[in-house]
């Protein structure tokens, strides 16, 4: 069945024809744009909760290291960023020009420990120190990883390690986590 031209603009006109003429939009139901939004909220709020350690310990520049030693799953994070110091995610002292506050040091500017920091750190420690062992689980050392920048002065790490190390924080043993792969050719 083949038709003309002249028939299939017929057809068409009468099709459009039988069309009712659409009816004014009077109001427009934005509930299921809402319900999307609200999804999408939650999903990124959640999203920047779990990963706001992840993006903490993007600003920092590991140095490298030829080391291959496995992380104990156990052990507590801390993260010194150019602007503070991180533990388990949670920014316990500001940095400042590659050091912390006199005010929050004991003995001012000339101080090597960090009150807040040495009390978090204990705290942490007494709470994984509380957690039930599973069976034929041994409780090892508390130990602290460190990830800090290639730039970070020597003297904020002895004064962040030294806080670690005191009594009642309860930590023995560090880590300094680092970049792992690297050119083996000496630079120049």
């Amino acid at each position: 069945m083949s038709f003309t031209q002249r028939e299939a603009r017929r057809i068409i006109r009468k099709a459009v024809g039988r069309v009712p003429e659409g009816e004014n939009i009077r109001h427009l139901n934005i509930m299921p744009m809402m319900d999307m939004m609200t999804i999408l909220l939650v999903a990124f709020i959640f999203q920047a909760a779990t990963s706001a350690t992840a993006m903490t310990a993007g600003t920092v520049s590991l140095p490298k290291t030829q080391s291959s030693d496995e992380m104990d799953e156990g052990a507590s994070t801390l993260i010194i960023t150019p602007t503070g110091i991180v533990v388990e995610g949670k920014a316990i002292v500001s940095v400042r020009d590659g050091d912390v506050d006199p005010a929050e040091k004991e003995g001012g500017s000339l101080g090597v420990k960090i009150p807040r920091l040495t009390n978090f750190l204990a705290a942490l420690h007494q709470q994984e120190e509380n957690r039930p062992l599973k069976p034929g689980e041994k409780r090892k050392p508390a130990e602290l990883l460190f990830i800090a920048d290639r730039t970070t002065p020597y003297r904020l790490l002895v004064e962040v390690m030294f806080s670690a190390k005191q009594k009642e924080a309860g930590y023995k043993r560090f880590r300094l986590i680092v970049q792992k792969n690297f050119p083996l050719t000496p630079a120049k």
